[in-house]
């Protein structure tokens, strides 16, 4: 037995592989390839020629910036697919966060590996390798025990969406590039960079519903409106049975009585309750040990908090050795 890894620059290089997270896929390479400020890379494992495991990463850049070559860092969603390997799944892991990190540091300044599937996971190939752990939280519903997703919704929160409702605010599926395109565009101009700094190129998002058009399992964009104005709106990606809240904004200021956003997550957790999803995910809900405006609004939706950790190395050695002993 002898496990060979290969690293794709290009999803069209990709040899066929099973079925996994949406989060690891070759159709989401392919989405953040033909988007500016990406550049995604792929390791496989193969055992005898057949694949085992695989893990997607991606260096991303602010291609709006002035300097954007100080702005690149490498980020990965979880610790890959596994296809019945002959090794454990960590050992496995382990080799592949060699080559993932070999790989990421000759072109961006930090590492980032965040929503592990459990917090201990790695643990010791990832210290090996010079990674520091920072505690994180995670917020997730759990809709399979519940008839209803507002059946756990603070009673504040269930008077909003009743009163967006009255004032006939509708919440609907994106599917034509107009309605993108004026999606993006709200979004773009009222997005916190309380919740995630980076925002990525329209063409993402035009891409991430071009790609799953056809069923729209893996992606949706749902947007709020009050008559045939846009005031709000969310995405959601979806993996295995979860549900993930990846992008959400409105005009909260201007339609105060409306509460888009509150519209805009309400009916992406619908929808996921509809079609069967046992979780929904809010993604960037901040540091465990600070007070985080996001994570106490999306935790009034009745969600729970779950702590996990993200793992960071930095490309200057000087500074990663200050950084693990600062959070050791």
């Amino acid at each position: 037995m002898r496990i060979k890894l290969t690293t794709y620059y290009h999803a069209d290089q990709v040899p066929p592989l099973p079925e996994g997270s949406t989060f690891h896929s070759t159709a989401l390479m392919r989405i953040y390839e033909a988007t500016p400020g990406y550049r995604p890379f792929m390791v496989v494992a193969t055992d005898e020629g057949r694949p085992v495991a695989r893990l997607l990463a991606v260096v991303r850049q602010s291609h709006r910036h002035w300097l954007p070559n100080l702005i690149r860092r490498c980020e990965v969603f979880g610790c890959g697919d596994y296809f019945d390997p002959p090794v454990s799944q960590e050992e496995l892991f382990g080799q592949m966060l060699e080559r993932i990190t070999a790989e990421a540091l000759t072109d961006s300044w930090l590492i980032e590996f965040r929503d592990l599937t459990h917090p201990l996971f790695g643990y010791r190939h990832f210290m090996r390798q010079g990674y520091f752990p920072i505690r994180w939280m995670r917020v997730y519903n759990s809709l399979h025990s519940v008839e209803w997703v507002e059946d756990r919704f603070y009673s504040t929160r269930l008077r909003q969406v009743r009163r967006a409702q009255r004032r006939g605010v509708t919440v609907s599926q994106a599917h034509d590039s107009a309605e993108v395109e004026r999606f993006t565009a709200m979004l773009h101009a009222n997005y916190s960079f309380k919740i995630r700094r980076h925002f990525p190129d329209e063409q993402f998002f035009h891409h991430l519903i071009k790609r799953w058009e056809k069923a729209a399992t893996r992606a949706r964009i749902f947007t709020v409106k009050q008559g045939e104005r846009l005031i709000g709106g969310a995405v959601c990606i979806y993996s295995g049975s979860t549900a993930y809240l990846w992008f959400s904004g409105g005009l909260t200021k201007r339609y105060v009585l409306e509460s888009p956003v509150v519209m805009a997550i309400w009916g992406a957790m619908a929808d996921a309750k509809r079609r069967g999803y046992e979780h929904f995910e809010f993604m960037d809900v901040g540091l465990p040990f600070q007070r985080h405006g996001y994570r106490q609004f999306v935790l009034r939706f009745g969600g729970k908090t779950v702590s996990t950790r993200r793992w960071f190395q930095s490309r200057w050695p000087w500074l990663n050795r200050i950084l693990c002993r600062w959070f050791e």
